[in-house]
């Protein structure tokens, strides 16, 4: 991760001007009508420019955002400086700075970033974050993985049976095309959801 990470605070600006772009109803559209009813804790792993955690606070939620660039939690706190958020410096898998649990988990544009092993890991710590019938939105980047990063075009197929496996239920799967207009580039979004016992 730490290759990814040297990436993303060098190019924080234009990252910044990107993920802004697009607003969450427009990238989160399919899962809107499926996420828990504030209020309750919500949690967005690798926020970046807070964005998706903005608008989660917006609609009620008590939102930590979990960050590990230090570039990229600064814009974010700048530029969405009214937002009511907590931000913490943390990565996938371990998470070692959190404390569940949560009712909502946001994972948006991060599961690429992981490899075969860190995904299993990431998934158990994920469940153990998630409050019972918490749920838990992936969306997976797929398409030729850039040179400049570690980065893997992971199936929507082999996260949904690693989810089931470590106890999550899918309540949702969709496709659609990427927001920034990439041809060579689609994406598919997850609902998971920890069972009530």
């Amino acid at each position: 991760m730490d290759g990814v990470q040297h990436y993303y605070a060098r190019e924080v600006q234009a990252l910044a001007e990107r993920y802004e772009s697009v607003n969450f109803e427009t990238v989160h559209r399919g899962v809107l009508n499926l996420l828990p009813s504030p209020p309750g804790r919500a949690i967005d792993i690798g926020a970046g420019t807070g964005r998706d955690a903005t608008a989660l606070s917006r609609l009620g939620f008590d939102v930590v955002a979990v960050e590990p660039v230090y570039e990229l939690r600064e814009v974010a706190q700048r530029l969405h400086a009214e937002a009511p958020v907590t931000w913490v410096a943390d990565a996938l898998p371990g998470l070692a700075q959190l404390a569940g649990p949560f009712d909502l988990l946001l994972l948006s544009a991060v599961w690429m970033h992981l490899d075969e092993a860190e995904r299993g890991q990431a998934m158990q710590r994920l469940h153990e974050l998630t409050a019972p019938g918490g749920r838990l939105v992936i969306t997976l980047r797929h398409g030729p993985p850039p040179g400049d990063r570690h980065m893997f075009d992971v199936p929507a197929e082999e996260t949904l049976m690693l989810a089931e496996h470590c106890g999550f239920q899918v309540v949702h799967v969709g496709a659609g095309p990427d927001q920034l207009g990439r041809d060579e580039v689609h994406w598919s979004t997850l609902m998971l959801q920890k069972g009530m016992s």
